[in-house]
């Protein structure tokens, strides 16, 4: 299972890297401290040029402007730097007036300008401010709820006034943009290039989009960056790859799938594309630097650097790179690894040290994932602290590397000139449009004399705009050093305090407001643990796992009392591979079985429901750690009898042990202690609650352990017997989560299985007079029919809860990004094949922009692989039975 062929080897160098992405930050962070420190002599010195440089900034800039200032006034921080980034991103892509002018109302209309009126010295940031003020409020002068002369003039002014309002707002965003992307074409940007060159500067040129979706796309930004790096060509001079302008390539540009699902298909079809140009960058003398994305990329990233470093065309060429980002952990150890590959390769590496642009996505995601730790440091003085190091380390190996310094920050700008010294052989890099009045400072025989490469993006001011909110988030926070930089009333002390030393200060390494993955609903509520699937090492254990479950054979009968009944067994087929037997269960018998099992139940539940919250809690709690240790057993039944993809078991799994938790967390608040209700003055009232009876619980096969987990374990947190009746498509995983519960503490009389079709087994439990309640998820059609029986029943009225499916439907217009709309429509339509109530069935879709976005989905939908779920490569898996087939 999950490979298919022998997981992709595994070198001590590459395990010591993998060994820090999810490792103590704490840990981590001590071991940097220690490879970071300096002298404090040196110290001193460093402190003292990075207060020059910080002076020197802001005395050159009174004034004047520009975008630091303006990102400055406008911090992410406050509303209307919010909007601003909103609008920047989707402005300029939209092709319609109508949406244009929605959008400007949505985002301009509500914010307060005014407030930051005359804030700012710089004339651009005050008149920028002066038309986003007026903008704002003309746009919101139609909603004036008054029928007065004053009123009908504003709403003239405004029907007038929009297409102005329009095409201003769309200048100023492509003004915004002009100062991030040096030209349209490459061309271009060479020519607008020349000043700075003539400045000393040096570039690296970024051919700018969003990741390829489609395989036609990668061929497009492949002939991108081929064009490019034939026009540096005709401007490198024969200065070799340090002295002439270089291009910067990303990964996830040059194919489609390029994640480490799809390691087979990145390494025979990614390394021949990236190959072919950086033998055309030898060839015309110029260097090429991988970029770096995000983390759980590294590892196919650097597969795919030492297939092409390997290659014998390329010998003889110091200008490969790769950026390194500093805010991840695993900095340090890939920058041995790097040099490793240098020495062996014979060859001088170009290394981008940067600090890093994902960190808001990288915590998301492993919280998200539920991993045991992030692969970034939670502290920005942490990430700072690692760059200060892995720039020491970089500085020492003069023949395995070239390092590119790429900051903004004035006290790293001081720290790496002061352990550098007068050796030379490295260079400084700044973004485009960022950090130019900090490098005046640096440039020059006068100064600080280092060369320094402007990182330069180039594209469609349409092709910029992810790129540019990436910006803005990195350099727009308030905790930002081009923020920072710019404040004056930032104290000079405390932007240029020594990273090492705060660390060494602060007692807790990790970040207090930032809990790590598990801890992240709080103490009292574990989140659910995951697997990285990233992880080759994790992926090789999981495999083994899964694969000494799938052969052992599973088997399953109903339970009544905690007994395993007997009976007629028949064979249970893998719908991927009719032919292959998995396993064998036998039904219950339904003249026999039910009356049992209910008569149990309805004995026992007084006494379940009587048991002290706590003890129900506790019992939920301990199913959901037995799962959790059983992750294996559980997915590979996922994906044997359900046909699940790895990764869909993975969250199969989760989910269900995120219910036990859930629901226990409720039974303590719920049901521990009669709760208090307002009343008149000398009477008391309680709210108590308590569990009905017996509850029948009817489950469906798309989600064959997570939701039949969560039906049984919010019956049985609310004081519930249940008889559990799962799809008869997936009665081996139920029969497993049945088992676990009882392990855990929960009597068999409390908690029975019945396996059989709805018609024999389904329909009489609904209908017994003793069904206290229903919980079921499945067809409208089936829920209807069980509406209806329990609504002919005598007595009390039986509560349903039912989840039936619908027609989703995702409502696109030209606003939107197409490529993330590719994804999120991906996903909705074809994870577990389509088969959730909650899947996409209806896309919809602005005109102006649908015949793209088809073509890109139709292109997206061709890459996804079709096939064994078993395998981490599969995208969709097969269809539940031959009737969802048919």
């Amino acid at each position: 299972m999950i490979f298919r062929e022998s997981p992709p080897r595994m070198d001590p160098l590459r395990a010591a890297i993998n060994a820090l992405y999810r490792a103590d930050e704490s840990d981590c962070v001590e071991s940097l401290i220690d490879k970071a420190q300096l002298p404090h002599d040196a110290a001193d010195r460093i402190a003292e040029t990075a207060r020059k440089l910080v002076i020197e900034v802001r005395r050159a800039r009174i004034g004047k402007g520009g975008l630091d200032a303006f990102m400055h006034e406008y911090e992410l921080s406050s509303r209307e730097g919010v909007m601003l980034m909103c609008l920047a991103e989707a402005m300029l892509r939209i092709p319609d007036a109508e949406t244009a002018d929605r959008l400007i109302r949505d985002k301009l209309g509500p914010a307060h300008w005014e407030a930051h009126l005359g804030k700012s010295e710089s004339l651009f940031v005050n008149a920028s401010t002066w038309a986003l003020m007026l903008t704002g409020r003309i746009m919101q002068m139609d909603e004036s709820p008054r029928h007065d002369m004053s009123s009908v003039f504003k709403r003239l002014v405004t029907r007038v006034g929009e297409p102005v309002i329009r095409q201003s707002v769309t200048q100023a965003m492509r003004i915004l943009g002009r100062q991030f992307v040096m030209g349209r074409t490459i061309g271009e940007a060479l020519e607008r290039a020349e000043d700075d060159e003539q400045r000393g500067y040096r570039h690296s040129f970024d051919m700018l989009g969003e990741a390829a979706r489609t395989t036609p796309d990668a061929e497009g930004y492949f002939q991108s960056y081929d064009s490019a790096i034939a026009a540096l060509g005709k401007v490198a001079d024969g200065r070799g790859p340090i002295e002439a302008p270089g291009i910067s390539v990303k990964l996830s540009a040059l194919h489609p799938r390029y994640e480490f699902g799809q390691h087979e298909r990145a390494m025979n079809e990614l390394v021949p594309r990236l190959q072919a140009l950086a033998a055309h960058a030898k060839n015309v003398g110029i260097g090429l630097t991988v970029d770096a994305e995000e983390a759980d990329r590294l590892d196919l990233s650097l597969d795919v650097l030492e297939a092409v470093s390997g290659d014998q065309r390329l010998a003889g060429w110091d200008g490969l790179g790769l950026a390194v980002q500093a805010y991840q952990k695993r900095a340090l150890p890939l920058i041995d690894w790097l040099s490793d590959l240098a020495h062996r390769d014979k060859r001088r590496l170009m290394v981008r040290l940067v600090k890093g642009a994902y960190w808001d996505t990288e915590i998301k995601l492993a919280q998200e994932g539920g991993l045991d730790g992030y692969p970034v440091f939670t502290r920005k003085a942490a990430t700072d602290v690692s760059y200060l190091a892995c720039a020491r380390r970089l500085l020492e190996d003069e023949d395995a590397f070239y390092p590119q310094f790429a900051t903004h920050n004035a006290h790293t700008v001081a720290a790496i000139n002061e352990m550098a010294g007068n050796q030379g052989g490295y260079e400084f890099q700044r973004l485009h449009g960022m950090g130019e009045a900090l490098y005046e400072q640096v440039i020059g025989p006068d100064k600080l004399n280092a060369p320094c490469r402007i990182y330069a993006p180039v594209g469609s001011h349409e092709a910029l705009l992810a790129y540019l909110v990436r910006r803005l988030l990195e350099n727009g926070a308030n905790t930002s050093f081009v923020n920072r930089i710019v404040d004056e009333k930032a104290p000079i002390d405390a932007i240029i305090a020594d990273p090492v030393a705060k660390m060494r200060r602060t007692g807790e390494k990790p970040h207090p407001r930032i809990p790590l993955p598990i801890n992240l609903y709080g103490a009292e509520r574990p989140n659910a643990r995951g697997i990285d699937l990233s992880d080759r090492e994790q992926l090789a254990r999981l495999a083994v796992a899964m694969e000494d479950a799938a052969t052992a054979g599973w088997h399953a009968a109903s339970v009544i009392g905690g007994v395993q009944q007997s009976g007629t067994e028949r064979p249970v087929y893998d719908p991927t591979n009719r032919s292959r037997r998995i396993g064998s269960i036998v039904s219950a018998d339904p003249d026999a079985d039910i009356d049992l099992a209910m008569s149990r139940a309805a004995r026992a539940a007084p006494e379940w429901d009587a048991a002290p919250a706590t003890e129900r809690a506790a019992c939920l709690e301990r199913v959901a750690e037995l799962m959790e240790r059983h992750m294996a057993t559980l997915m590979a039944m996922a994906v044997r009898e359900a046909g699940k993809t790895v990764a869909d078991a993975v969250a199969e799994v989760r989910e269900a042990v995120d219910f036990c938790r859930y629901y226990a967390a409720r039974c303590r608040t719920d049901f521990a202690a009669p709760q208090p209700l307002p009343g008149p003055t000398g009477e008391q009232n309680q709210l108590m609650l308590h569990g009905r009876g017996v509850f029948v619980c009817i489950s469906p096969w798309n989600f064959p352990l997570a939701i039949f987990t969560g039906q049984v374990s919010a019956a049985l947190a609310a004081g519930n017997a249940v008889i559990a009746k799962p799809a008869e498509q997936t009665p081996l995983i139920a029969a497993k989560a049945v088992e676990l519960f009882h392990a855990a503490g929960v009597p068999g009389d409390i908690l029975q299985l019945l396996l059989g079709d709805g018609l024999a087994i389904g329909a009489p439990l609904v209908s017994d007079p003793r069904t206290a309640g229903v919980a079921f998820t499945g067809s409208t059609e089936t829920a209807r029919a069980i509406q209806s029986a329990l609504a002919q029943k005598d007595g009390p009225i039986v509560p349903l809860v039912a989840e039936t499916g619908g027609q989703n439907a995702m409502i696109v217009d030209s606003s939107a990004l197409p490529e993330q709309v590719v994804v999120d429509v991906l996903a909705s339509s074809f994870q577990s094949a389509g088969q959730r109530c909650s899947a996409l069935r209806v896309l919809f879709v602005q005109t102006d922009i649908a015949s793209r976005l088809i073509e890109m989905l139709k292109g997206a939908m061709a890459e996804l692989r079709v096939g064994d779920p078993a395998f981490i490569d599969t995208d969709v898996g097969p269809v539940i039975d031959r009737d969802a087939q048919a």
